[in-house]
């Protein structure tokens, strides 16, 4: 599955156009039998926090954040293509999606990824959460565009949802698929040039709405100020939202009702003592595990949550995380960490890592 340029998107190979600038060097040890590709020892950068016993069983002792590469305004929006081995993350001022592979490198995928209009724009243009539908399609949150949108074979960018109400979006900022086939996500002014006072701006509120395989969009709640990252429970029965607002930087739980609508929130995890501690960062992106522990950008890197939310350690690299995603054969954590892309080996499963298209 490679992407070209097709009308007005344009969409590079993958594995041609490598990153110009990179600064990670990945030291590459000469290859053993033919036909095995060369080890490869990434730097590493920042510490893993350990506050409870109950982290061993998730994050190795050894376990250490790999750099794999660098170079970027603001990465987001990982997701892990089985079909390709690679991973894709948006770099948003960047107006980017990029594709990373253990041995081909860095390469941009599409340019523009998330405004593809005529007359140019500042703020957050770009892409920002990506994931993969049932047939492996790539949708993409597109901030410019305001639109949840999905990459067709052709090249070519089709809107899935731009209006609730005859009102244009907000900015979708982050998306998860239900196991049934509908697709949850957050709709804060991020992606809008001057923010909440955009005059621009449509809806008055930033909601969390669902999107149904035939189309039709349902606000699910418009109660909270700045919804960010959305994760499902395993077996889809609870919705994380989190919630980076500064001042009540917190991440929300949901039980779902048997429609599929939000039954009353409860905050899962207050992340305002981290972040009065100084601690880079707020809620963003995040995933859960096949045992149900949540792994939660916020304040001082990934946050490693039990199911009751108590903090059992922090995945710190140095600089505020965005989002995360598993990958591999689902055990290894990818993080969007500010200008850096970078992994940690976990001893646990992601939940949905392993459901291939």
């Amino acid at each position: 599955m490679i992407y070209r340029a097709t009308g007005s998107i344009a969409v590079l190979t993958a594995g041609v156009l490598f990153l110009a600038g990179c600064q990670t060097q990945p030291e590459r040890h000469p290859a053993g039998p033919a036909g095995v590709a060369p080890r490869v020892h990434y730097p590493t950068m920042g510490k893993i926090e350990r506050f409870d016993p109950e982290l061993e069983r998730i994050l190795p002792v050894y376990a250490v954040i790999e750099q794999l590469a660098d170079g970027f305004k603001w990465s987001e929006g990982p997701v892990w293509v089985a079909e390709w081995d690679s991973l894709l993350f948006s770099d948003v001022p960047e107006n980017k999606v990029y594709r990373w592979h253990e041995v081909a490198g860095l390469s941009v995928l599409l340019h523009p990824s998330g405004y593809t209009g005529p007359v140019g724009r500042g703020g957050e243009s770009g892409s920002n959460g990506l994931t993969l539908d049932a047939k492996g399609r790539l949708v993409l949150c597109q901030h410019g565009d305001r639109r949840v949108a999905r990459l067709e074979p052709d090249g070519r960018f089709k809107t899935l949802a731009a209006y609730y109400k005859f009102m244009r979006f907000n900015s979708p900022n982050d998306l998860v698929y239900h196991p049934n086939g509908d697709l949850y996500f957050t709709d804060p002014t991020y992606g809008l040039e001057q923010g909440v006072d955009d005059p621009r701006r449509e809806l008055m509120f930033s909601g969390v709405f669902r999107l149904r395989p035939d189309g039709e969009v349902t606000l699910l709640t418009d109660q909270l100020t700045f919804p960010n990252g959305v994760a499902f429970a395993p077996g889809g029965r609870q919705l994380y939202v989190s919630v980076s607002d500064p001042q009540n930087p917190v991440i929300m739980r949901y039980d779902l009702n048997s429609d599929g609508t939000l039954g009353p929130g409860q905050v899962f995890f207050d992340a305002k003592p981290l972040a009065d501690e100084g601690r880079k960062g707020l809620p963003d992106g995040l995933k859960t595990d096949l045992q149900g522990n949540v792994f939660a950008t916020g304040p001082g890197g990934v946050l490693v949550l039990s199911p009751a939310g108590q903090l059992l350690g922090i995945i710190n690299t140095g600089e505020a995380i965005a989002n995360c995603a598993w990958g591999d054969d689902g055990s290894v954590l990818y993080l969007t960490s500010h200008g850096y892309l970078c992994r940690v080996k976990t001893w646990t499963r992601g939940f949905g890592a392993l459901v291939l298209p």
